[in-house]
Parts: C-alpha cells; sequence; structure tokens
C-alpha cells in the first residue's frame, strides 16, 4: 500500500482538513505508514524523510553494536541509506565490518566527524539547488560543523565550510562570509564555542537566517559549551536562531530546510 504521506501537498491538506474540524482522512493516513519494528527495542520512522524531507537519523550513543548494526540494516532495506551520529570508534568499526563483505554498501566517516553515513552504492541525493554556508571560529568546533555539513548535505544541499575566522581575528571573516553571500547561500551554520560570540556578529552582518550551533568548548566556569549556548540566546542580532551544545545535526537540518524553500522561490 503507497504511503500517502509520501506526498507532502496531501498531507498539508489534511492538515487542514483537520483545522476545519475535518481530519477524519489524517488519522488513517498516518496510520498507512506505521513504524518498522526492529526486535523489541526500535521502532523506526523510515517515512520521516518523504513526510518531513529530514531523514531519521540513528542516535549511537546507548546501542549495542548489535543493536546499531539491525537497525542500519533495515534502515538500508527500505531507505537505501542511513545517518548514524555520535559514533565511538568500537560502533563505526563494527559498521565497517558488518557489511565489509557486501561490496554493494558504502560505510562513510569523515575524520574526526561523529557522524558516518551507510548507503547503497550508486545512491546519491538528489540536488535541491539549496546552497548553506557553515562558518566555525575555531578549528576546536570543526567536528560539530561537520556534523552539520553531513546533514545539509543528506537534504540535498550544496555545502560550503568555513573555518577558523573566530572573532580574536574578526578580519579572517569578511571575505569568507562575503564570498558565501555572493554564492546564494539561502542560510548560515555558525559553530562557536568558548564565548560563542561568532553567531552574533555574522547575523549582524548577513540577510540570511543564521542558526547558532554552540560547541562544548572552553575553560572552567562556563566551559562545555555553556557560556557560548546563554550568549547566542542572549545576542542582540536578529535573525539568528539557536540549537543546542553540539547539536550539529539540528542546525543541518534547520540550515538546510530554509535553504532548500528559498532554492525553490528563486527563480531560474
Amino acid at each position: 500500500m503507497s504511503n500517502p504521506l509520501a506526498d507532502p501537498n496531501e498531507l498539508l491538506a489534511g492538515l487542514a482538513r483537520a483545522a476545519r474540524g475535518r481530519g477524519e482522512r489524517l488519522i488513517p493516513s498516518l496510520a498507512a505508514a506505521p513504524p518498522l519494528l526492529v526486535g523489541d527495542f526500535a521502532r523506526l520512522d523510515h517515512d520521516r524523510a518523504a513526510r518531513t524531507g529530514t531523514p531519521e537519523v540513528v542516535y549511537a550513543p546507548g546501542k549495542t553494536t548489535e543493536q546499531l548494526v539491525a537497525i542500519v540494516d533495515q534502515l538500508l532495506a527500505r531507505c537505501d541509506r542511513a545517518l548514524v551520529s555520535r559514533l565511538d570508534e568500537a560502533q563505526y568499526g563494527a559498521l565497517e565490518a558488518a557489511y565489509a563483505a557486501q561490496p554493494a554498501v558504502a560505510v562513510e566517516r569523515r575524520a574526526g566527524c561523529p557522524t558516518a553515513v551507510v548507503r547503497r552504492q550508486g545512491v546519491a541525493v538528489t540536488p535541491t539547488g539549496g546552497h548553506v554556508g557553515i562558518l566555525t571560529a575555531g578549528t576546536a568546533d570543526v567536528p560539530a560543523a561537520d556534523e552539520a555539513r553531513v546533514m545539509a548535505e543528506a537534504l540535498g544541499c550544496r555545502v560550503s565550510l568555513v573555518c577558523d575566522v573566530g572573532v580574536a581575528g574578526l578580519h579572517r571573516l569578511f571575505e569568507p562570509l562575503g564570498r558565501l553571500l555572493e554564492e546564494g547561500a539561502g542560510a548560515l551554520v555558525v559553530a562557536a564555542g568558548m564565548d560563542g560570540a561568532l553567531p552574533s556578529v555574522v547575523a549582524g552582518l548577513s540577510p540570511v537566517p543564521v542558526i547558532g550551533l554552540p560547541t562544548s568548548v572552553g575553560y572552567g566556569a562556563g566551559g562545555g559549551g555553556v557560556a557560548a549556548l546563554l550568549s547566542m540566546l542572549q545576542s542582540c542580532a536578529p535573525g539568528l536562531a539557536v540549537v543546542n551544545i553540539d547539536n550539529g545535526i539540528g542546525a543541518g537540518a534547520m540550515a538546510a530546510m530554509i535553504a532548500n524553500q528559498a532554492a525553490r522561490g528563486r527563480p531560474d
């Protein structure tokens, strides 16, 4: 049975009917896309990408390697790819070992990035025309930024990453920021730890939405990303939204959704 929610227009129409008190077709539509049970430990929302444009991401911490491989197996069977975040080395090694004898499956992770992509060979994401720019205050912020990059690419965006342009040497920012804006970036992710000041600066200079990504980089009091998070939340620069500490997945998804909407409205 086809999933009625695979068509975003049908979902919107169902929500509109519900708002008018005629939502009798909405719940059956949701029931037509039941979660996929994996053992007694997971219920996979395998239709999430069709419904929202954002794929389900497997959060690795707290899962055994057996659970992780079983979940990824099922996502590969239904979706041809799986994103796995916050992998430790043992979990990543288990994924590589599980698919080592399957040349049709690729396990990919950039050095230092906490997120891996497991996909069937030959499966590519369709480009949307969206463009996301990612800036980091320092090199230590790159792992969180790389997680945002993986997520935005999974949503079909072109991603440009610029590293180490923090406020301690603010003159480093202007050329790459100007280039990102000239190239039509529809949204910017700005990753910063320490004082977390860079997103406010960028938001004060940019005509596109900025997603602040606080990272757990810093010393002593306010370290672990707390000072950066609070600084971004207290920003007086309009146009800045903030995700939680080290939440590159959330930052990448939000930026990509904004950039994809901007691309749809851009004349050819």
